[in-house]
């Protein structure tokens, strides 16, 4: 297949990139940097992309899987910003990755803290944002509107909500993404079937207007890429590239329970945060059955890590939150696993890093290189767009608006649902992978549904390299560090079969 990554294709494109010089050169293999490479290629232009890690290595991986309407930021007055998430939520719902993003229901339980005034001030903002909605050509048998329910469907729907004082739940639809890493590996194929070169684990060493210097980490060799635009999508790192760029990154932590812990849940929870008039946590159900709870917004000081870590203060803070609308708080033994990632905000004057907006913005450099920083994953193909206008002036127009992602059906010929949410059109393909052999066919790990054929599948086509990319980026078992540790032998045995 066009956009097939595996190793062999790799190096052939290391080998090719050093013998021309290119229209662009992307740094940064998050959504923002594929979706640069994509916007590129696509135009016709010559492009490569690399990152020193893997696709989907650093903030694109970690969050809360939601593509939303920007409801937050329309109760902050940043109305430009809510109706450009609305609109690129329309975008990938409709057309550019409909087996990924669907429509999910979100509970507001009406509990006593909620009182009857912020309950109407709440409704008001999610009309508002349906009208985002309806504006920008969402149709509403996508992304239903808001809905006042009662007590007893609240409990329904989350049976594990307290039901004393609960006087029903405000029931909202919002995008979510199945998963944030494999969405960035859709869109980087989809930017390899359109001809760019996908380079991970090449680390840029210097970088320029006019190229980079680059290092392969997996063989060490050094050598040089020559473009005539380059545009620095590194998120929370772009200043370590293009000083100047001033960021103030912000922290998100979320929780993973396993299965069970909440008991059935047939909708997620907005759970507001006491003393904060428009901050909420998320409790959002998986498609493995696990249940992530988050998320913080704590500023970060100091170096940038590559994984952030998660303070026990976080896992305290958001457990806290949680149980004041459950009828039996949730112990710290259930919490299984737990993630934080980086938001790359722009610098601004006072405030928490919660108040800071989302707007992206593209700069610069007296060099000549083009950095893109700020925004959110739901607008990353706004921000690639602008990007690429930027450090191609002269380029024919956009085509990434209609331009379906890898596997972009909601369909897969009779696949199991599971894979279709995940694979879409190429469902099949990888249920065939574990037809023709019964071994492919067996889970990698009692208790998830996740299948060795789905593992060769990212070896062969989804550019996995590692046992790393495997459990972490391609399936996220890595998630809870005890699975990640049993399945590591079954992700090496198929980097072995692989080989043969």
């Amino acid at each position: 297949m066009k956009s097939s990554l595996n190793a062999t294709r790799r190096a052939r494109e290391i080998q090719r990139v050093q013998r021309q010089v290119l229209d662009v050169l992307v740094v940064g293999l998050g959504a923002t940097g594929a979706g640069a490479a994509l916007d590129a290629a696509s135009r016709g232009l010559s492009t490569a992309a690399v990152d020193a890690h893997d696709l989907a290595f650093g903030t694109s991986r970690w969050s809360s899987k939601l593509i939303h309407g920007g409801l937050r930021y329309l109760a902050r007055g940043q109305v430009g910003v809510a109706r450009e998430s609305a609109a690129e939520r329309g975008v990938l719902l409709r057309h550019t990755a409909p087996h990924l993003v669907q429509a999910h229901p979100y509970l507001l339980p009406l509990t006593p803290a909620v009182s009857r005034a912020r309950a109407r001030l709440v409704m008001t903002g999610y009309r508002l944002g349906d009208l985002l909605r309806t504006a920008a050509g969402t149709p509403r048998r996508l992304l239903p509107g808001p809905v006042r329910v009662a007590p007893g469907r609240a409990l329904d729907l989350v049976p594990a909500l307290a039901p004393d004082g609960l006087r029903g739940a405000l029931l909202s639809w919002d995008g979510r993404v199945a998963d944030d890493a494999r969405l960035v590996v859709a869109i980087a194929r989809t930017a390899a079937g359109q001809g760019a070169a996908i380079l991970t684990r090449c680390r840029v060493l210097a970088l320029r207007g006019d190229g980079a210097d680059v290092r392969d980490e997996l063989t060490g060799e050094e050598f040089t890429i020559r473009a005539r635009a380059v545009v620095n999508a590194t998120g929370v790192w772009a200043g370590q590239l293009a000083p100047g760029i001033e960021l103030r990154p912000s922290r998100g932590t979320h929780l993973v329970l396993r299965p069970g812990a909440l008991g059935p849940l047939r909708a997620g929870l907005h759970v507001p945060i006491p003393g904060e008039s428009n901050r909420f946590a998320l409790v959002l159900p998986q498609l493995d059955g696990s249940v992530h709870v988050g998320l913080t917004d704590e500023p970060i000081d100091g170096p940038v890590p590559d994984i952030p870590e998660v303070p026990e203060s976080d896992v305290s803070f958001l457990l806290e939150v949680l149980s004041t609308v459950l009828a039996s708080p949730i112990p710290r033994n259930l919490v299984a696993g737990a993630y934080a990632g980086l938001r790359p905000l722009l610098a601004g004057k006072g405030g928490s890093s919660g108040d800071l907006s989302r707007r992206h913005a593209v700069i610069r450099s007296p060099g000549g290189v083009v950095t893109v920083v700020g925004g959110k994953l739901t607008t990353y193909r706004r921000m690639a767009e602008d990007a690429i206008d930027a450090a191609v002036p002269h380029a024919p127009r956009s085509r990434t608006a209609r331009l379906p992602l890898v596997g972009a059906a909601r369909s897969g010929d009779g696949a199991p649902p599971r894979l279709i949410r995940r694979y879409g059109s190429e469902a099949a393909a990888v249920e065939e992978l574990a037809a023709r052999d019964p071994a492919l066919a067996a889970p990698v790990l009692a208790g998830q549904p996740t299948t060795r054929a789905e593992l060769l599948w990212s070896v062969r086509h989804e550019g996995a390299l590692t046992a790393d990319d495997l459990l972490d980026r391609r399936t996220r078992i890595g998630l809870i560090p005890e699975d990640r540790e049993a399945a590591r032998p079954a992700a090496e045995a198929v980097l072995r079969l692989a080989s043969e």
